[in-house]
């Protein structure tokens, strides 16, 4: 055989200088001082503006519009309606996997809900379009607007979420209830919640032919890019998606929307480039949220708190059109260790924009309701909460008996407990007040994610200088991806990151998957793990296989890659630098390249899961009803972790949010018309800094070899699925009073009383 066959492989050390390191943010600076470029800060030369003028109705039809009144206006170039759109290449009323919605982009004059686009008018300013759009003036011929369980049509889904099973069966629920000595029936309902990313939707298009480049924000370039080529006829290599920031994402830029679609249509269509800019108001309809649902959960008990059943239906509010469920009773599936599960789900539709993937998916709203029902489990066997959750702890995923890759649940729950002081909590309601009088409660809810992984590649160049390019087209909604990943790759190559020039964002570049789903390190991570692996690997064959080397004939000993330097295992004192090795064979680089995906059969084999437990103090003021949450500590347990600051970022992140959906944020819709009527930020409420109590993220170490090789897990999602929970169990807690209802109102407090 040849020498290079028995190359041995080439080791870098776990846990480095670079990876697991709390380093600051590489793109901070570049946001700090406004020069991050975000998709509406690109002007090209000769750009047009343009305005989505949109339905003030829910259901009917536009019977006419003052298209000649806004043509003639100053400044305007053309109006795009039903009459005159240019034909797509692909239907919009069919889908594109596996994210592909059916978009409203005028192909009709038919109205499905408020704030649908029904024309797009182009100008030379901003200005001249809006006003072109006001001078529409549209008419309509009105249906009533089907916005409640009343007057919604209800029908059995196929699937929710994006291609989730909308009914899974466990043993024997029934049975399992007629028997149990003890049994709760508890309803819950969640309400519609709007992303409201700091940066709303927008594109700028430019046409050069049969060629496309988009600045936008998005978070699955190549998705979106096949996409788009299929809605224009194009090849996927002709379009370009430019998206190296985005102002959040929250899963609505993962998914292709009818305004963006339009605005590319008009640059095509005129032959300038055009931009588009969603304004507050329109960020309420064609981009997709959180669907409203109402939970049903039913559960049996032993009197010692063995769960014996547990029956979970989400009803699940969505479109006229389209089928997109939020697959909250999914939520049951991982956690207690019933012996008999039955989830299932509904669907109802409504006069509004599609729902779609929001922070959590399913996990949010159905943990909401289930870790209310568990706490009301728990009072109803008369144990202590906690106490009642380890009774039920799961050894292996309920409902398909897959061992889980790791056990690092009950760790979570005892070391937020005792950082918390809960061993102090009685067990009864409206035991506590502070000094000044306020009721105190506890109350506490288990977090749980999974852990997808997607299809990735990158690119690692190890240059004659001795640093790297490292490529690979990733998305940085605000998570810290450029920071994490190229923490990830410097590690690989054994390079400081200040040696490693990283470059994402753009479509042109390797595939790093989807940045969604608290998938994107783990799915990113491993291909530029992997690539700087490759690239390590073709310098070691240079050197071991170069007589010149110190390193030669080192090959079946195999060698060591840090600190730009190669050295042999069993002699540290025989070491290389990357550059020597390079100038010596006469090359100015070396690329490393790699394609990464999840083995099937550890997916098959095994339950791929974050955990961790959430902990939470309110204060109610007895007589005004006003809530407080006053102190939040979550324990996570999620694998490898690449950066701890970013990570600790992203912990409170999605215990804020667990705030918000707990005390704050509902859209709320007028019955008559069908429209939002806090449809922006100063009436759609969410935790401003007031709002917000000390918080505390205990990362516990988990060393999980199955989930991935960089035993990487995601940390985006799963803070938010403990703290609903948690909240609405101190409030309990501190009232007597459970409400089932988010957002938790002073009038529900209140009702009792």
């Amino acid at each position: 055989m040849s020498l290079e066959t028995h190359i041995a492989p080439v080791a870098t050390s776990r846990y480095g200088s670079n990876a697991g390191q709390p380093l600051t943010r590489r793109d901070g600076l570049l946001k700090v001082t406004g020069r991050a470029t975000y998709a509406a800060d690109n002007h090209p030369e000769g750009m047009l503006f343009a305005v989505m003028a949109v339905s003030r109705i829910a259901r009917g039809r536009v019977r006419s519009m003052n298209i000649e009144a806004a043509r003639a206006h100053p400044g305007v170039v053309e109006v795009l309606t039903p009459a005159n759109r240019p034909p797509l290449f692909h239907d919009p009323n069919e889908r594109i996997p596996p994210f592909g919605f059916r978009v409203e982009v005028l192909q009709d004059d038919s109205v499905r809900y408020v704030n649908q686009p029904i024309a797009l008018v182009i100008a030379e300013t901003l200005e001249a379009a809006t006003e072109g759009a006001a001078l529409l003036d549209p008419q309509y011929d009105t249906e009533p607007a089907r916005v409640g369980l009343e007057t919604g049509v209800r029908f059995d889904p196929s699937g929710v979420g994006i291609g989730g099973t909308p009914k899974t069966a466990h043993g024997d629920v029934e049975a399992g209830l007629s028997k149990a000595p003890i049994a709760i029936d508890v309803e819950v309902e969640t309400p519609p919640q709007y992303h409201n990313a700091m940066e709303p939707h927008a594109v700028v298009a430019e046409w050069d032919g049969d060629r496309v480049v988009l600045d936008m924000p998005n978070q699955a370039l190549a998705i979106s890019c096949a996409s788009y080529a299929a809605f224009f006829g194009i090849p996927v290599e002709n379009v370009t998606i430019r998206s190296p920031f985005l102002g959040g994402g929250f899963g609505s830029k993962a998914i292709l929307n009818g305004p963006q679609i339009l605005a590319i249509l008009a640059a095509r269509m005129l032959n300038r480039p055009v931009k588009l800019a969603l304004t507050r108001a329109q960020m309420y309809g064609p981009v997709s949220h959180r669907g409203q649902t109402w939970q049903k959960l039913r559960m049996g008990m032993e009197r010692d708190g063995a769960l014996i059943a547990l029956h979970h239906h989400s009803l699940s509010a969505t479109s006229a059109f389209e089928d997109f469920l939020e697959p909250a009773a999914n939520a049951s599936l991982p956690l207690y260790a019933s012996p008999a599960i039955l989830v299932e789900h509904e669907g109802i539709r409504l006069d509004t924009g599609t729902p779609g993937p929001m922070r959590a998916p399913g996990e949010a709203s159905g943990s909401a309701a289930l870790e209310v029902a568990i706490d009301e489990a728990a009072e109803a066997c008369g144990m202590d909460p906690l106490a009642f959750r380890l009774k039920n702890y799961a050894e292996t995923e309920p409902a398909t008996g897959k061992p889980f890759s790791s056990k690092a649940l009950r760790t979570c729950y005892e070391e937020g407990a005792a950082r918390f002081g809960w061993s102090r909590r009685p067990r009864s309601a409206g035991q506590m007040r502070d000094e000044n009088g306020l009721l105190v409660g506890w109350g506490m809810g288990t977090a749980v994610f999974g852990c997808p992984h997607f299809p990735a590649e990158a690119r690692a160049t190890l240059r004659a200088d001795g640093t790297a390019l490292v490529e690979t087209g990733a998305a940085d909604m605000g998570q810290g991806a450029w920071t994490a990943l190229a923490q990830i790759a410097a590690e690989a190559l054994g390079l400081e990151p200040d040696q490693v020039e990283f470059h994402s964002g753009l479509s042109t570049l390797p595939d790093a998957g989807v940045a969604g789903g608290s998938g994107h390190t783990a799915s990113a991570g491993l291909a530029l793990n992997q690539a700087g692996g490759d690239a390590i690997a073709q310098l070691s064959d240079l050197a071991v296989n170069d007589p010149q080397s110190p390193l030669f004939g080192a090959g079946n000993i195999g060698v060591t890659a840090r600190g730009g330097r190669l050295y042999r295992r069993d002699d540290e004192s025989r070491s290389e630098s990357y550059a020597q090795i390079l100038a010596r064979a006469g090359r100015s680089h070396v690329a490393g390249t790699a394609k990464s995906n999840r083995d099937p059969a550890i997916a098959s084999g095994h339950a791929l899961y974050s955990h961790g437990a959430v902990f939470a103090e309110v204060k109610i003021d007895p007589d005004l009803g006003q809530i407080r949450t006053t102190r939040l500590i979550g324990a996570f347990a999620a694998g490898r972790i690449i950066n701890p600051r970013l990570v600790q970022s992203q912990y409170f992140g999605g215990m804020i949010w667990g705030i918000s959906f707990a005390l704050h944020e509902e859209a709320v819709t007028d019955k008559r018309t069908g429209r939002i009527m806090n449809a922006d930020l100063a009436e759609y409420h969410v935790p401003v800094n007031a709002d917000v109590p000390p918080l505390e993220a205990i990362l516990v170490p988990e060393d999980d070899a199955i989930v991935n090789p960089i035993g990487v897990k995601g940390v985006g999602e799963i803070g938010i699925t403990g703290t609903v929970g948690a909240i609405a169990n101190a409030v309990w807690h501190a009232t007597g009073k459970r409400v089932r209802k988010f957002p938790i109102r002073i009038e529900d407090v209140m009702s009792s009383r």
